[in-house]
């Protein structure tokens, strides 16, 4: 196919990569996962009455602490898998059903359980008064590094066969760790900006493209056992 526009062709070349398809599909599943628009009413509860130089800090340890543990298990992730016997086919279709129960919970623009279990925002709101690490647990962990996040970095690691892509899943993760300090650190201003509705429309749309990844998870894992025929792709 010939691109009157030499930019459009090179934008088409970028987007038939491996490299860019893997990324793209580590950096949709990490981001939409983790969430942060959907943490700001939690962490604006769980910083209420503090200055602003402590609500800075408490959502840089929350980010670093999201880094750390998705890091972690993304590098530790086929390690796992041996050590328990856990095929990665196996582990897509586990992986699959849980961001399933997430991607619906999104779609009705509320938190998921796995999330942020009910009370977890009143207990941190107390810790946070009292001085205690509410930026690790449980915003660090569970609510942005939940079980969704974690599974879906280990089935992406479950899928590296080079380096670079090692690589791409570390700078999705340390991407989506910046913008979520980011958004927390402005969480007054981009609620705002964005409004209570606007919060969740963008929740649900997220909702939506992770139902669509968590089938194609799903479906991935069915192949790889031979439940399924191997899907054709065209041009």
């Amino acid at each position: 196919m010939i691109f009157d526009n030499p930019a459009a062709g090179v934008l088409h070349e970028l987007q038939t990569t491996p490299y860019f398809r893997f990324s793209l599909l580590a950096i949709s599943s990490i981001f939409f996962l983790v969430d942060p628009f959907a943490a700001i009413p939690s962490f604006l509860a769980i910083t209420a009455g503090v200055d602003p130089a402590r609500r800075l800090r408490t959502a840089r340890k929350g980010a670093i602490t999201c880094f750390i543990v998705l890091t972690t298990f993304a590098l530790v992730g086929k390690y796992i898998f041996t050590m328990f016997g856990i095929t990665l086919p196996a582990f897509e279709v586990a992986g699959g059903l849980i961001l399933l129960l997430i991607g619906l919970d999104m779609l009705e623009a509320k938190r998921s359980p796995t999330q942020e279990v009910s009370g977890d925002t009143e207990e941190a709101a107390s810790k946070e008064g009292s001085g205690e690490e509410a930026g690790i647990v449980p915003l660090g962990i569970p609510m942005l590094a939940g079980p969704g996040a974690i599974s879906s970095v280990m089935v992406l690691a479950g899928q590296v066969s080079t380096v670079w892509q090692m690589v791409a899943i570390v700078g999705c993760i340390a991407f989506t760790a910046l913008v979520s300090y980011w958004v927390l650190a402005g969480a007054s201003r981009v609620r705002k900006v964005l409004g209570e509705t606007g919060i969740r429309i963008l929740v649900r749309i997220m909702g939506l493209l992770l139902v669509a990844l968590a089938m194609q998870f799903f479906v991935n894992g069915l192949t790889d056992l031979g439940v399924i025929a191997p899907q054709v792709t065209t041009k």
